[in-house]
């Protein structure tokens, strides 16, 4: 049997900590023990996810940079490719590559962006991935798909990690994460979100019944790739407390599920470090959930929890 895979726990960081720069920052979630820093990429939000990674990149050593997700819309794959690559090379192979399909109304409204319907949305990631793939490797690129047309194109730099960076994609429905389990190193298993005006009735599809359906789609199209897989886990409710029953009271009612099914959701960490680290073994064990990405409010509070796990 193989043993499992690493427990490792990221932030996703908006904004410098209180009294803190940018690269000060970085380097705090890496003393902290830390594996990633993960950046938005939504226009109302944070730095610009390409800017913040090379930042923090070039200021720890040992840190991963992560995008939260690039939305195919917002860039060329073959300009971004080549930010990427560079950004590899600047970390000496610790970029992540977050990508989805785009789901936030309000950037598309505002920027004049069209948003599609979420068919056209995934067909336009899928072709993206493609590319993006195809660019991080030695040689002349050519690709003829219905959205993006790449002719003989070499991808420079070429990144520091052969064949590209590993890329992380997030979704919650069966063909994103059908897609996800044929060609992504790192799944993030989400809600099913079409758009962000369904993010509140979502997450009742972060329920244990809803989450073995889930792993059950990506086992099946992932075959003997399985086990390669990291599955990732975007923890929306994490909370370090001696006394977590009224959060977990109050959150029923938005999950329209029992305490239980509540407490077993990969959106939710909570209780006192203990706790929380047996839950997270418990996501493990039955899910294959190893990488876990907490919102930048909790990182001290859960600085023990990341403790305990190193040991």
């Amino acid at each position: 049997m193989k043993t499992p895979r690493q427990f490792r726990i990221g932030v996703e960081l908006l904004q410098p900590f209180e009294g803190s720069s940018w690269t000060e920052s970085a380097r705090m979630l890496e003393d902290l023990g830390y594996s990633t820093l993960f950046v938005s990429d939504h226009f109302d939000e944070g730095y610009g996810p390409i800017t913040g990674m090379a930042a923090a990149a070039a200021a720890t050593s040992s840190l991963h940079v992560a995008s939260a997700v690039f939305a195919p819309d917002f860039r060329h794959p073959a300009v971004l490719a080549r930010e990427l690559a560079s950004i590899d090379l600047i970390s000496q192979g610790r970029l992540e590559v977050g990508i989805g399909a785009g789901y936030t109304v309000s950037d598309f409204a505002a920027t004049g962006i069209t948003m599609d319907a979420p068919g056209i949305r995934v067909d336009r990631m899928i072709e993206y991935v493609a590319v993006l793939r195809g660019l991080f490797t030695a040689g002349p690129f050519s690709f003829d798909g219905t959205h993006y047309s790449i002719t003989s194109l070499e991808g420079v730099p070429t990144p520091y990690t052969p064949g590209g960076p590993p890329i992380l994609v997030a979704g919650g429905g069966k063909r994103m994460l059908t897609f996800a389990a044929k060609h992504a190193d790192i799944i993030g298993v989400n809600t099913i979100l079409a758009t962000s005006e369904a993010r509140a009735a979502s997450t009742r599809d972060a329920v244990p019944s809803s989450i073995d359906e889930k792993l059950a789609w990506i086992r099946e199209a992932a075959g003997k790739r399985f086990e390669d897989i990291e599955i990732h886990a975007w923890v929306q409710f994490a909370h370090v407390t001696k006394d977590s029953n009224s959060l977990v009271s109050e959150l029923k009612h938005r999950f329209a599920a029992s305490e239980e099914e509540v407490r077993s959701s990969p959106k939710v960490l909570v209780g006192d470090v203990s706790e929380i680290v047996d839950r997270m073994h418990a996501l493990r064990d039955r899910w294959g959930y190893s990488y876990f990405t907490i919102q930048q409010e909790a990182t001290f509070e859960f600085a023990d929890v990341v403790a305990r796990l190193s040991r």
